[in-house]
């Protein structure tokens, strides 16, 4: 049980014992007095309390400055007041400065005991609030007050994200989050929820892809006692689960097309019944579903039904990939480097112009998720506080192409200089081998035939060049 600490501030001895004696009715409290109070005010800087109460009127320092200090060190402790000379002025000064209350003496120990164990409360109502909305806010990669719902972006492609969400999260509408893996399509999915009608219901995220197929169905759905060998029980499914809140099914390409027909008619009449048994389920959802595949693709593949496609894709949001907003790599580095920095106990890291540069031109096929485990690793092998390009790993150095001496960027352009001989000499040898036969070479050099004829015009070459 935790124990709370009450400072107890009087520069007489009788009051002192009286709130003491009245105070010890309290559970779980230990109560600290002080008869002086510049004393007190070290107590205040070095200790931990959870009330101070203090008289007004005292020699050395008086309350009011007691209570400016306090708040100085603590602004969330709360402050009573006690005074024998109650005026206006001091009355609200006292609250202005933050006090919570103020009693005048002589007081009633009832009156003393009732007050303080509101004041508890209170603080203990208030702490649990912001406890929660840590936790929530945690429920985001991206920490700080920046950007929308933790996601960062000041970019234009990304404030069209932010518009979007904001409109359809008024809506009960079914939406469809495509996009790259890495690029915060569960972000996205959550800022809708947390603006939403829904938002004090549940979020329930499923990942379709790494739910083994045999058990996604009950996964899913539920299922009922003896349904399959080990269904010892009936076990609700997430859908249940999920019931008034917003149901998110991420990867909702790996779906079977089985799933797939269930999952439709959940959406066209919010019936499903669980695994083995006959009940029809009524559901409360709203579904919003992601991928980075190409549904339209897997359709002509037969692997998605198109009804289910249109279905779900009442409104899509198409989150961009990192490389189309580069714009925002600054503000996604600085935020990263800081949030790793606070974590791993370093109490401050400098991050270099062009650290910051190498990084923005990096290409980051892992999107956003990639840029932040490759901070998350600098910050932890970094040996020194000021980060520099060196601290990099060396693919995002090579492939960026940059470098801060001079001697880097002379590697780069000589490098650069051997890939395209490379290049030409390959193709040049390639077509004389397969007698300009274009099909013959894409095939033995495992190349589409688009892309030879891209990389043949790149370097000059033409297979009449090598027909005999």
């Amino acid at each position: 049980m935790t124990v709370r600490r009450i400072l107890v501030v009087d520069d007489e001895e009788g009051i002192l014992e009286v709130v003491a004696d009245t105070l010890c009715a309290l559970p779980d409290s230990e109560i600290v007095t002080e008869i002086e109070s510049p004393r007190a005010a070290k107590r205040l800087a070095t200790e931990q309390f959870d009330l101070l109460i203090t008289d007004i009127r005292m020699p050395k320092m008086d309350g009011v400055e007691l209570l400016r200090l306090a708040r100085a060190s603590d602004g969330e402790l709360p402050v009573l007041m006690l005074t024998a000379f109650p005026t206006v002025e001091t009355a609200v000064a006292s609250m202005k400065l933050g006090a919570v209350d103020y009693l005048v003496k002589p007081f009633i120990p009832d009156d003393l005991l009732a007050t303080v164990r509101r004041i508890l409360d209170g603080t203990v109502l208030r702490r649990e609030n912001k406890l929660l909305q840590r936790h929530l806010e945690r429920e985001y990669v991206f920490e700080g007050s920046l950007g929308f719902d933790g996601i960062l972006g000041r970019s234009k492609p990304m404030q069209e994200v932010f518009e979007i969400i904001d409109r359809c999260a008024k809506t009960t509408v079914d939406v469809l989050v495509v996009g790259e893996t890495g690029t915060g399509k569960e972000l996205v999915a959550r800022s809708i929820h947390k603006r939403s009608d829904r938002k004090e219901e549940r979020f329930v995220p499923v990942d379709c892809g790494a739910i083994p197929e045999n058990l996604l169905e009950s996964e899913l759905f539920g299922h009922e006692k003896g349904a399959f060998t080990g269904a010892h029980a009936r076990s609700l499914g997430l859908l249940e689960f999920a019931d008034h809140g917003t149901f998110f099914l991420d990867e909702v390409a790996e779906l079977p097309l089985q799933l797939q027909a269930k999952l439709l008619r959940v959406l066209q009449e919010r019936k499903f019944r669980r695994v083995g048994g006959n009940e029809e389920l009524s559901g409360d959802v709203r579904v919003i579903a992601a991928t980075n595949c190409k549904l339209d693709k897997l359709i002509s593949e037969g692997r998605f039904r198109q009804d289910l496609y249109y279905r779900l894709n009442v409104i899509c949001i198409e989150v961009p990939p990192l490389r189309s907003r580069i714009g925002d790599i600054p503000l996604l580095v600085d935020q990263f480097f800081q949030k790793f920095a606070r974590e791993m106990g370093k109490e401050r890291v400098i991050v270099g112009k062009d650290v910051v540069e190498v990084l923005a031109r990096y290409s980051w096929p892992g999107n956003v998720r990639q840029l932040q485990n490759v901070i998350k690793r600098t910050v932890a092998l970094a040996p020194n506080e000021t980060l520099s390009v060196d601290d990099l790993p060396d693919e995002i150095v090579l492939q960026a192409g940059v470098g801060p001496a001079t001697a880097k960027g002379r590697f780069f352009e000589s490098r650069s200089q051997q890939v395209e001989a490379f290049e030409k000499d390959y193709l040049f040898e390639l077509l004389k081998s397969c007698n300009g036969d274009v099909t013959k070479a894409a095939k033995e050099a495992e190349l589409p035939r688009g892309t030879l004829y891209r990389l043949m015009k790149k370097n000059s070459l033409s297979p009449e060049e090598f027909r005999s």
